[in-house]
């Protein structure tokens, strides 16, 4: 490899300029490295050629096919050709640039583990070069060649509509949408490919494990092409950029957090170690204590792994609440239909009777808990590949539907004393139940983002795994059963107490 020299950031005279002065400095270090791989890239002709021949054809495709599909429905169909030209033609453009994104999704796959193969990684690693600055140098350098052949065939395609046939002009915000759209697919993609070629040991795990970031992209574009066709929606495209926006965030800093030279170096097969993952799993869960002993284990494993929540739970908490007023605010757009006959005193309390009545059964005591345990899993489970972000979702989803429909009884002038009764007795335990689950939940996905200190990924994982078992089987499933019993027997007693009162 070619001498470089790294440039270290003196000691700053002024202490309020040190990290600024530091991260320059960790940027000009990590610009070495993309440098390097991008002019390596350039030169193997295996790679550039079927790329750009790729993107180059591509849009030709594209434009023959826009061209015959248009001239199909000037045939058969209406005289609404420009309202059509404008659903349909931009949808193209972002499938032009999405595909050679996916095809050169194998250089940001090579990265690391494809040096490891080629025995060139060990030099690279040897470097005075710092973790962060090696990672965000191939990460730049596995981004630019994707995201220069994407571009290059939207501009093909534009061309071809704006001096072709069609003679479409886009609105330039379309274009700019069309274009940030493709970037951070393209960051995400690269990103995400990245943090797999540094955590696997052969360019044939890293292609097949390469499936978790290619198929939710191409469920997602499905998803954009639905958006794009209507151009009444297209604003939503600007809130799915926020989100992977986020997602760009949180797999840099999970790459840049698990990122080790030394484990790269000296990992040469990826095994399954069942046995020490149980002795992890186990020793989590017990927390020291020996035997069948309950309330040593609430005191020494429940209790403290619970206050190791308090900062989850606190964003979720904000979360909850957040979606309460969102749901309040959008109760002036969406309104329920709430006047009329079925509202009045008496309709509420004969529904509360019927329930009432139907308590009488304990299986809809078991119909409620139920209801309520599949949820939790659900974001649980869901939170897991999503870094705690759709677990958050589902659980603080309730608090804005909740907000909406306290909002249209407002609103509309009822009464809002029984509604709100109905849910303090049983939600006295189900709400705290619900904020430990969805901190749970939350730091159970994000606790790959930053795994603690002289702790492997895989080791946080699993300890954050038997510490979400462990409350929901010690505190949450106790809680929402209490839940559950007040939600069937004694909520529909109050709510009848405060309509007769």
């Amino acid at each position: 490899m070619a001498e470089v020299s790294l440039k270290r950031p003196p000691m700053a005279e002024n202490a309020n300029l040190a990290p600024t002065y530091g991260w320059r400095m960790t940027l000009s270090n990590a610009l070495i490295v993309t440098r390097r791989e991008v002019r390596d890239s350039f030169r193997d002709w295996r790679i550039v050629v079927p790329i750009f021949l790729l993107t180059l054809v591509f849009p030709f495709l594209a434009n023959l096919a826009s061209s015959i599909f248009m001239g199909l429905f000037e045939r058969y169909g209406d005289a609404d050709t420009e309202g059509f030209a404008e659903a349909f033609l931009p949808l193209m453009p972002m499938l032009v640039g999405f595909f050679p994104i996916s095809i050169s999704l194998v250089i940001a796959l090579e990265t690391f583990v494809g040096e490891k193969e080629r025995l060139s990684l060990e030099p690279l690693l040897s470097t005075p070069l710092t973790n962060t600055e090696l990672y965000i140098g191939k990460v730049m350098a596995a981004i630019l060649p994707p995201l220069a052949a994407g571009y290059l065939g939207i501009t093909i395609y534009l061309t071809g509509l704006i001096l072709g046939a069609q003679q479409w002009r886009p609105a330039p915000l379309l274009i700019v949408q069309i274009l940030l759209l493709t970037l951070v697919q393209a960051v995400v993609m690269v990103t995400g490919a990245v943090v797999i070629s540094s955590q696997t040991t052969s360019t044939r795990a890293a292609n097949l494990l390469a499936s978790f970031v290619i198929i939710p992209m191409s469920l997602l574009v499905m998803v954009e092409s639905l958006i794009m066709i209507k151009p009444s929606a297209r604003y939503t495209l600007w809130w799915i950029m926020l989100g992977l926006a986020i997602v760009i965030v949180l797999l840099l800093r999970t790459g840049a957090r698990i990122f080790n030279r030394e484990e790269l170096l000296g990992r040469s097969i990826d095994h399954l170690n069942f046995r020490w993952a149980w002795q992890v799993f186990k020793g989590q869960w017990r927390g020291g204590v020996q035997g069948f002993r309950p309330l040593q284990w609430y005191r020494v494993s429940v209790f403290p792994a619970l206050l190791n929540l308090r900062r989850p739970m606190l964003v979720f908490v904000v979360c909850a609440l957040c979606s309460f007023i969102g749901g309040w605010y959008l109760s002036g757009t969406y309104q329920l239909p709430l006047e009329g006959q079925n509202l009045t005193d008496e309709n509420v309390l004969d529904n509360m009777r019927e329930i009432f009545d139907l308590g009488q059964n304990p299986r809809f005591v078991a119909f409620a808990l139920s209801q309520n345990v599949r949820v939790i899993l659900l974001a649980m489970f869901i939170g897991i590949f999503t870094f705690g972000v759709m677990g958050l979702f589902f659980t603080v989803l309730p608090f804005g539907i909740l907000g909406l429909i306290m909002g249209n009884i407002v609103k509309a002038g009822l009464d809002p004393l029984p509604f709100i009764m109905a849910i303090i007795p049983h939600g006295v335990a189900e709400i705290p139940a619900i904020i430990i689950a969805g901190g749970a939940a939350l730091q159970l996905g994000a606790i790959i983002t930053r795994p603690p200190r002289e702790t492997t990924v895989m080791e946080a994982w699993i300890r954050m795994l038997a510490d979400a078992i462990k409350l929901f089987v010690a505190v949450i499933l106790p809680l929402l059963i209490i839940a559950a019993i007040l939600e069937v027997q004694l909520t529909p007693r109050v709510v009848e107490w405060v309509i007769t009162r």
